[in-house]
């Protein structure tokens, strides 16, 4: 019988560790060289289902997909990344955009095996600057790549509101690991939840990655003429760090004119995070057309 899903949201008031450790422990880990070591990859989903790969944003892990592994997981065969850098996975040969492609692309030959179809790639954020080199440098791998809440686009940036949290314990380290999730990722208050919370400090201090320089201001937009591939977006209306979603959707035009552009109303940064469902759905949507050329 296939498992209940878990999601934070019929779970929430219980132990944030305990629901992570929950999530993961249904998935599979597969490990693939990278560097001096290995880059961790985590799998859901049936073995022959579509596969989607999923890749995070700076400073995070595979647990910015948490609020939707379970959900999407019923549709695709998700192949969830800690990219080079960051979580689990080591350090890439070299600190760029090559040595990053050459690891995801070893890793996903080694998991979809040799002379597989090409697959779909959504990359929130730094994630999706990654992906985007990886559908360039390896584009026998790229069927279609959707880009989320991403920089590099040579737009104007936001100006995220981050306060100092050394030395504070307590309700004082709460009120101020919150306060930095409203004034980078998240809209609403109620968003910064305990989940949330819980995990933003572990996955900044765990990412080794310098991550700026592979990003702005227009490493994005100077690589997608060379993607080949269909390229859609999906934006949070209320992005800090990348404000404005007409202005991205010109920009993302500007080389790929017939992009799909969805904006989730309400969410900040981390839409998929903010709002699960309705960020799905415009995924969804986006992935069921017609992967051509563009």
């Amino acid at each position: 019988m296939e498992d209940e899903p878990l999601t934070w949201v019929t779970e929430r008031g219980g132990d944030p560790a305990a629901f992570l450790a929950a999530i993961e422990a249904r998935g599979q880990r597969v490990e693939t060289p990278c560097g001096e070591g290995t880059m961790v990859w985590r799998i859901w989903g049936e073995s022959d289902g579509e596969p989607l790969v999923l890749g995070h944003g700076a400073q995070g892990s595979w647990t910015h997909w948490i609020g939707n592994i379970e959900r999407l997981s019923r549709r695709r065969r998700l192949i969830v990344a800690d990219l080079p850098g960051h979580g689990d996975s080591a350090m890439p040969v070299t600190p760029d955009h090559k040595g990053i492609s050459a690891a995801l692309a070893k890793g996903l030959e080694t998991i979809l095996g040799r002379g597989r179809a090409p697959v779909d790639l959504c990359g929130f954020s730094f994630g999706g600057v990654a992906l985007a080199h990886l559908a360039a440098f390896h584009p026998q791998l790229a069927r279609r790549l959707v880009i989320v809440g991403c920089g590099g686009l040579d737009t104007p940036m936001g100006h995220p509101r981050l306060g100092r949290i050394g030395g504070l314990v307590g309700d004082a380290r709460r009120a101020a690991l919150k306060a930095n999730l409203l004034g980078l990722m998240l809209h609403h208050p109620d968003s910064a939840d305990d989940l949330a919370i819980h995990m933003l400090l572990p996955t900044a201090k765990a990412a080794r990655l310098h991550v700026p320089p592979l990003v702005i201001p227009d490493r994005l937009l100077r690589i997608l003429p060379r993607v080949s591939v269909r390229v859609d977006a999906i934006w949070g209306e209320c992005d800090l760090p990348h404000p404005d979603p007409a202005a991205q959707e010109a920009a993302l035009r500007s080389v790929h004119p017939e992009a799909i552009f969805r904006v989730v109303e309400g969410a900040g940064h981390w839409a998929m995070y903010e709002e699960p469902e309705v960020f799905e759905a415009a995924l969804l949507e986006i992935l069921a057309e017609p992967p051509k050329a563009a």
